[in-house]
């Protein structure tokens, strides 16, 4: 099994920057993609980003191309996702999840964190 914990969330004006992170414990994180998920209220959740299992490959919805970056360092453990010029819409609770495989869809991910809120205002 893999644990997943993330931080970083916060209140931030539109325009601004945040950074999340996803702090992975268990079974080797380097055997797992990782993706980004966010859930707005009252809506579906939604994918963000994910990235392959060495890094070298990466893959983004398109309402976050070129704002948003996904990274990881699997001898710390650890993923992030750079969140810049973010716009109220981004307001959601997000997720970091593993699966064997970069995918998009929410049900192919076996492990989630709890989620950590981003409130972006005008």
């Amino acid at each position: 099994q893999v644990q997943l914990v993330e931080s970083g969330g916060g209140l931030v004006q539109a325009g601004g920057s945040l950074r999340l992170s996803c702090a992975a414990s268990g079974r080797a994180f380097s055997l797992y993609a990782m993706g980004w998920f966010r859930q707005a209220p009252g809506k579906e959740r939604e994918f963000v980003a994910v990235i392959s299992r060495s890094g070298g490959s990466t893959y983004y919805t398109d309402s976050v191309k070129g704002r948003f970056t996904i990274s990881r360092d699997n001898a710390k453990e650890a993923g992030w996702l750079q969140m810049n010029s973010l716009k109220p819409e981004d307001t959601a609770v997000y997720y970091c999840a593993t699966a064997p495989w970069p995918r998009t869809v929410a049900n192919e991910y076996d492990y989630w964190g709890q989620g950590t809120q981003v409130t972006v205002s005008l």
